[in-house]
């Protein structure tokens, strides 16, 4: 139904006009009644109406004024209709200036205003069909140009149709809403409904079929934000009868955090989505309940030590345990999965070392279960670390029992285990009743470098992890990893990692290193 409002200072005229015209007859209902400028003027912003039949003679503000004022303060008017006493070739002339459609006399006669009903209907139902086909193809680019940003592009020609397109600052205040449902929200259709003015959020799709909103929020206060968000989240589950969940990113600046933006949303999905039912979750206070330390400093640790001393029958329980503590610290499945990889690294290493062919683990494993990234959960990634575990433990009881008689193969273990004291070739040969010149050439044979080059390369790799991890003085790494002089400790150092330790411990969190 289309919607009309009348306005007129007699109230009998008022009630004649709502009761004696067959208003549903031409698909009309009346929203509302004034008797005067100024409230007609409130109203007609509030309600909203399609159609307004006014006269001009009603009191403060007359009927043109209204209509003038009106169409100044709109994006979208409504339709005018002037009902008046006076019959006056100047006010009619007026009124056709100002988007108004038929002047009227009073009495009005039954036929022609339903003449005038039925062709203004059909009129602005061809506008309301039109406009929503536009606002279709609009909201269809919206969500195309979002989609770009999201997946990562990032160019100035997208840049430019987001300036053009959207009116989107480069240097715009940010934030990025995510819902979720059971059924899908076509949000792009309703986004003038929500809780958001339509000219400061822009709805988008993203390939899972998630529904989202990327607001300019720099107008908003955070009460505000709450508000809307809120006002969304209800609206929205009143509309799917069903629980939805609303993921809010934090307030970002420019064009290139619409994806950094996202995938913050994206992060509070993936940890709330399986265990919630139904809410609003920002990534604001996912940040403050997560620890900073990285998962493998703790949770896999005993689990290594496991299966380096062999004890199959315990890798369950310690697998258990290393999963419950990153559920409980809300690690995500990604987060899980690249500790994961960590893993698999340094059990990788260890049977290189012992002499094994690693290949053959990873291989059954891969097989069986397949791509790391492709185990989605704690549970498929639980099951990986137990296997993986359990098949390096057996691998390595094999490996053992092979290397007993391999004399350089101690002897490279005891340097492993060793190397922070004082190591010389010729005591080693002397402990393994060996020659000392033909331990050094089997030395090189077995690990590719001479002896002092091993030694010192365990022994800066040390001391990198202390660097990273401690506050100690230089000097008092240099001892503890085996170097009695700091001098010559930073000289290898300095050779080997291409900077001075003084460097690399400051230096971005020494990821280039």
């Amino acid at each position: 139904m289309l919607k009309v409002m009348l306005v007129d200072d007699e109230p009998w005229v008022l009630e004649g006009l709502r009761t004696m015209v067959d208003w549903k007859r031409y698909g009309f209902e009346v929203c509302g009644g004034a008797q005067n400028g100024p409230d007609a003027f409130w109203m007609i912003q509030e309600l909203r109406p399609d159609l307004v039949l006014t006269d001009i003679n009603i009191p403060v503000m007359n009927g043109l004024e209204l209509i003038t004022r009106v169409n100044e303060i709109m994006d979208k008017a409504p339709r005018f209709v002037i009902l008046s006493g006076y019959d006056d070739f100047n006010y009619a002339r007026t009124a056709l200036r100002e988007r108004v459609d038929q002047y009227l006399l009073k009495p009005i006669d039954d036929e022609e205003i339903g003449i005038l009903l039925d062709k203004l209907g059909r009129m602005i139902r061809n506008e309301i069909a039109s406009e929503k086909e536009r606002w279709k193809e609009q909201a269809c680019l919206t969500s195309h140009l979002l989609g770009r940003f999201i997946q990562g592009e990032d160019s100035e020609e997208l840049r430019q149709l987001s300036r053009d397109v959207l009116q989107l600052d480069e240097d715009a205040e940010l934030v990025c809403i995510l819902i979720a449902a059971a059924t899908p929200v076509v949000h792009a259709e309703r986004q003038r409904d929500g809780g958001f003015p339509w000219e400061i959020s822009y709805a988008f799709q993203d390939g899972a079929g998630r529904a989202g909103l990327v607001v300019q929020s720099a107008a908003l206060s955070s009460d505000a934000l709450e508000g809307a968000v809120s006002l969304l989240q209800r609206e929205l589950a009143e509309e799917l009868q069903e629980p939805v969940i609303v993921m809010v990113s934090d307030r970002l600046t420019g064009m290139a955090a619409i994806r950094e933006s996202y995938l913050q949303t994206l992060e509070v999905w993936k940890l709330k989505y399986q265990r919630e039912r139904s809410g609003i979750f920002h990534y604001s206070d996912l940040k403050k309940c997560r620890p900073e330390k990285r998962i493998h400093e703790e949770g896999f640790t005993a689990l290594v030590n496991k299966v380096k001393a062999g004890e199959a029958a315990k890798l369950q329980v310690y697998v258990k345990e290393a999963f419950a503590g990153f559920g409980g610290k809300l690690f995500t499945v990604e987060e899980v999965q690249a500790e994961v990889a960590h893993l698999e690294m340094t059990l990788y290493r260890h049977l290189k070392e012992m002499n094994g062919d690693p290949d053959i683990v990873m291989g059954n494993l891969q097989a069986e279960f397949g791509n790391l990234g492709g185990l989605g959960d704690y549970f498929l990634l639980s099951s990986y670390v137990h296997r993986l575990c359990t098949e390096s433990t057996a691998y390595l009881a094999e490996l053992k029992q092979a290397n007993q008689g391999n004399t350089i193969f101690n002897v490279i273990q005891y340097v492993d285990l060793e190397f922070r004291g004082k190591l010389q070739l010729q005591d080693l040969a002397r402990q393994f009743h060996m020659n000392s010149t033909y331990l050094g050439q089997l030395f090189r044979k077995e690990t590719g470098c001479s002896f002092s080059e091993y030694v010192n390369e365990k022994r800066i790799e040390a001391a990198k992890g202390l660097l990273k991890r401690t506050q100690l003085k230089i000097s008092d790494i240099a001892l503890q990893v085996g170097f009695s002089n700091t001098d010559y400790f930073i000289e290898k150092f300095k050779g080997m990692v291409g900077v001075p330790p003084s460097v690399y411990k400051y230096a971005g969190n020494n990821k280039q290193f």
